[in-house]
């Protein structure tokens, strides 16, 4: 299962509305749970079986909790029993397919 997620503290009383602090608390929890993982500016891929990762999601979400009254999460999941290494798989086969096109569109 891969998950893409996004935890995020809302009420932080903060002028600039700044979350990195909190958002480093959550993606520390994901780089310590030994999940094949990545971090974009906007979202922290996961994968591994679904209690694994969802594990880790709960984790990462109480560990934003200090940082204000409440929390937005947003997950999406890709659910396909049996793939396993997809998480770099799927970036692999999409630059595959651009290099391919760039090709026959030479």
């Amino acid at each position: 299962m891969l998950v893409a997620f996004s935890v995020a503290p809302s009420g932080t009383g903060r002028e600039d509305a700044s979350v990195h602090d909190a958002v480093a608390a959550a993606v520390r929890i994901v780089r310590e749970s030994g999940l094949p993982n990545r971090t974009s500016s906007m979202f922290t891929e996961l994968e591994g079986s679904w209690d694994e990762v969802f594990d880790v999601v709960k984790r990462a979400t109480k560990a934003v909790e200090p940082f204000g009254s409440r929390i937005s999460l947003v997950i999406k999941a890709d659910i396909r029993p049996g793939y396993e290494g997809e998480i770099d798989a799927k970036i692999q086969r999409m630059e595959s397919a651009i290099d391919d096109e760039d090709v026959r569109g030479s």
